[in-house]
């Protein structure tokens, strides 16, 4: 699981994780998104029009820390691809 560098909160899971190609970690859902359905999910989508375009920000519903972007170029069936900054995330593995 992924969880939020600054408050822990957990954001996304390894088994949305995907190499996208662009050399930033990447994931198709947010943990506890249902598709579009992102009521219960521990992010949030804001309009970001610095560097002069249109973006979707995402940031921790918790400490409303930025986390990178999401773009709708992603693997199916979502279509999305969270574009997520490494440092803005702390991994901890599954305890078994």
């Amino acid at each position: 699981m992924y969880h939020c560098v600054c408050c822990d909160s957990p954001l996304f899971s390894s088994d949305h994780k995907y190499c996208s190609g662009s050399g930033w970690p990447a994931f198709s859902e947010a943990h506890r998104a249902s598709g579009s359905d992102e009521r219960d999910a521990s992010i949030l989508r804001r309009v970001d029009t610095s560097l002069g375009l249109t973006r979707t920000e995402v940031v921790c519903k918790q400490c409303e820390a930025h986390l990178g972007h999401v773009f709708p170029d992603g693997p199916g069936p979502s279509g999305q691809r969270f574009c997520i900054n490494s440092v803005a995330l702390k991994f901890k593995p599954r305890r078994h």
